[in-house]
């Protein structure tokens, strides 16, 4: 009897395994300093606080800022993984509230010089280790190269971070111009960050959204407004998420507006997406060095 329960166990879980649908967002901007590793730490951290299990994954190469944020040091970074062959699993941190994340260190740049059996290893150990999560978080770095790109037309979704400056508008642009033209299905969601106002926020995201519209020929939904709250710059002083150092400030309770917008969900997406599907999509990429 024991025997039969435990294949029983072991099935359901198996069953539970194949169908579990694990959400991928990579979070990108056009230029550095819009405040996307902020975001990036304080979104995660919003969503653990819902009760998802979350990964936030720091590939942004060498300028990594997310510890920083944190007043924390991981112990290792994927560089440890490409180079010293360190599982996976054992390179994941501990953050706040029980997030995880894998800093990013400068390992993003070796991807590219992945040989076919690192590059199993990798996807096998990924795809073995996102079933433990309902959001896996891509800060991504500044812009976009050709090893970012994989990991980014991986993903179901894409935050792009803005700030009304006429500079940031015109780079966000850009990069969602050029993801769409290697991809024009995957959705992209406005973050406004720094707004004077939920006014300037608002126009500031027309103006966007008007330009996609007309050139790309495709819709950009508006995530969420941050406004420019000095307990944000109190919190990095600090080295503590700001959603943690003020609960409620303004900038938080965007924050958590946001969370709410996304409700368990797929943001925006209406596809069936489940976690083999990201991973096949990147072992395509990466496995493609053309």
């Amino acid at each position: 009897m024991n025997d039969q329960a435990e294949r029983l166990r072991a099935r359901l879980k198996e069953e539970d395994s194949r169908n579990h649908q694990v959400k991928t967002i990579a979070v990108v901007s056009g230029k550095g300093g819009v405040g996307k590793s902020n975001f990036s730490l304080n979104f995660s951290i919003s969503l653990c606080k819902t009760g998802d299990r979350v990964l936030l994954f720091d590939l942004d190469i060498g300028m990594g800022n997310l510890e920083i944020l944190m007043g924390r040091s991981a112990n290792y970074s994927i560089a440890d993984f490409l180079e010293k062959n360190i599982p996976l699993k054992n390179i994941i941190s501990e953050g706040p509230l029980g997030l995880d994340y894998i800093g990013g260190g400068t390992g993003l740049s070796h991807f590219v010089k992945l040989d076919d059996e690192q590059i199993s290893r990798f996807t096998e150990e990924l795809a073995d280790l996102i079933k433990n999560y309902d959001y896996i978080i891509f800060d991504m770095g500044a812009g976009i190269t050709e090893e970012s790109a994989k990991f980014i037309l991986s993903v179901q979704e894409i935050a792009v971070i803005t700030t009304p400056e006429p500079t940031s508008i015109t780079d966000a642009y850009s990069v969602m111009k050029h993801i769409h033209l290697l991809d024009g299905t995957i959705p992209f969601h406005l973050v406004i960050n720094r707004s004077e106002g939920e006014r300037e926020g608002k126009e500031t995201y027309k103006r966007i959204s008007a330009v996609v519209s007309r050139f790309l020929g495709r819709e950009a939904d508006l995530l969420g407004i941050i406004p420019d709250d000095h307990s944000i710059q109190q919190a990095v002083r600090r080295q503590i998420p700001f959603i943690l150092h003020q609960g409620n400030s303004a900038a938080s309770k965007a924050i958590r507006k946001m969370t709410e917008k996304v409700g368990g969900r797929p943001i925006g997406h209406t596809g069936e997406h489940h976690s083999a599907q990201f991973i096949l999509k990147l072992k395509k990429f990466l496995f493609n060095r053309g």
